[in-house]
């Protein structure tokens, strides 16, 4: 009855164990929520900062963008003036053209005539000089026209001049107006795509600055239900951690009653009670004093020194997936203890392990089949590379550490993917020269 009942405390514990571990990951991950939480309003009063911020340089974007385009409209009626200058100035040059056009004409005939008139003069001189004294008076005329024609030609090609200049400063005067022109309409031009982009940006800011506002309504929105969210955390942590506390003890009192359960059958045992396996608790205790034999003869020998049996140092081995470990007695012992181990695994059908390990909870040395090299999946080479391992759960330590004559543990062994084996684990001291090294474990597979 304490064997069966040790056996349902034992699955019960299992799940005791599992739900304790769920409960402890839940409450971190709820912590971790927490703090998640608390960053996120953190991280909102500051995006709402920020979000009041790109509002504002919104809001200024905007004023100097409507400024822009008012600047760019005077600018573009100043063009369009220019243009309608240019083109009332192009009639007024054309009148002018044409006003000098018949200035020059009139001054060609003047001259012309001047010509003519300096002929007749110069004529008039020659007869008056033939005529005499009579012809005097003549001679005084035609003196007087012959320097009024030659005043007048002068005149006449002082004005040929002038309206030369006029006409070369106008025809330069029309060609700057072109050019002025074809400027006004060229920023006209520019200015209608830069008044509809411009418009464009005032719509796209406007449409911004909408969005931005709304944003900073919905974050000031979410910061409250954050806040609310602080005590609601508050309240499941504190519960989560009643949840596991209870959950944890309740395991702890499980493994508690284990130990009472397995510590009345190792009595009822001792006091001479029949027992299945009371062979086995024979067969265990004379191969821990063969074990115990082997590793003194060893040190005798020279094979080993008793610090190397001892040392606790382990070693990793690079690239093991569950880690292996080497300590410095690991090669003497897996030269000596085969013998020993392997023979015991066809004493019973039960039989799935034999193995030594030391009060650490390290197993040098395991039995062949489950001694293979690691491969690269991780669960095969938790099931079937067992060897040079930490083994330091309850179970493993108290075979380690026993030093009564046998001991009696039931438990689930983990073969690594989600299974597990139920086991009934019967170990002895490994006693080396008077002091205690470990235990040799024999491992039953529980019928049921």
């Amino acid at each position: 009855m304490a064997e069966r009942t040790g056996l349902n405390i034992i699955t019960l514990a299992a799940h005791l164990q599992q739900i304790d571990k769920d409960a402890g990951a839940q409450l971190n991950v709820v912590k971790d929520v927490a703090v998640q939480a608390a960053s996120l309003t953190t991280n909102i009063g500051t995006m709402s900062d920020v979000l009041e911020t790109v509002a504002a340089a919104n809001l200024r974007a905007k004023d100097t963008l409507d400024g822009s385009i008012d600047t760019l409209k005077h600018s573009a009626e100043r063009s369009k003036d220019v243009a309608a200058w240019v083109g009332d100035l192009e009639g007024v040059l054309s009148t002018v053209e044409s006003t000098l056009a018949t200035v020059n004409q009139a001054n060609f005939k003047i001259a012309a005539i001047a010509k003519q008139v300096n002929i007749l003069a110069v004529n008039a001189r020659i007869e008056a000089a033939r005529a005499g004294d009579a012809g005097r008076g003549f001679a005084v005329v035609a003196e007087a026209i012959n320097a009024l024609s030659k005043e007048t030609a002068g005149a006449a090609a002082e004005v040929s001049g002038s309206t030369r200049l006029l006409q070369t400063a106008i025809s330069d005067l029309r060609s700057d107006a072109q050019k002025t022109a074809e400027s006004a309409h060229l920023v006209l031009k520019g200015s209608s795509h830069v008044d509809k982009a411009l418009s464009q940006i005032n719509r796209d800011v406007s449409a911004a600055t909408q969005g931005t506002q709304e944003l900073t309504e919905n974050a000031v929105g979410v910061t409250c239900a954050v806040d609310q969210f602080g005590p609601a955390f508050a309240g499941l942590i504190t519960a989560l951690k009643g949840t596991a506390l209870g959950v944890h003890n309740a395991n702890t009192r499980a493994e508690e009653i284990i130990d009472i359960s397995e510590r009345a059958v190792q009595v009822a045992v001792e006091l001479g009670a029949d027992n299945a396996d009371a062979a086995i608790i024979e067969l265990v205790q004379d191969r821990a004093a063969e074990v115990s034999a082997l590793f003194e003869r060893g040190i005798a020998q020279g094979d080993i020194t008793a610090p190397e049996l001892f040392d606790a140092t382990y070693t990793p081995i690079k690239g093991t997936r569950p880690e292996q470990f080497m300590a410095p007695f690991t090669q003497f012992t897996d030269a000596v203890l085969p013998a020993v181990q392997e023979t015991v695994l066809t004493v019973d059908p039960r039989v799935i392990f034999c193995v030594a390990i030391d009060q650490n909870g390290y197993l040098p040395t395991h039995n062949a089949i489950f001694s293979s090299p690691q491969g690269d999946d991780e669960v095969w080479n938790a099931a079937h590379s067992r060897n040079r391992r930490f083994f330091n759960d309850r179970v493993g330590l108290k075979a380690g550490r026993n030093t009564a004559p046998f001991l009696m543990q039931t438990y689930r062994r983990d073969m690594g993917g989600g299974k597990f084996v139920m086991m009934k684990d019967i170990s002895a001291p490994i006693i080396v020269n008077g002091c205690h090294w470990g235990g040799l474990r024999i491992g039953l597979k529980i019928q049921r």
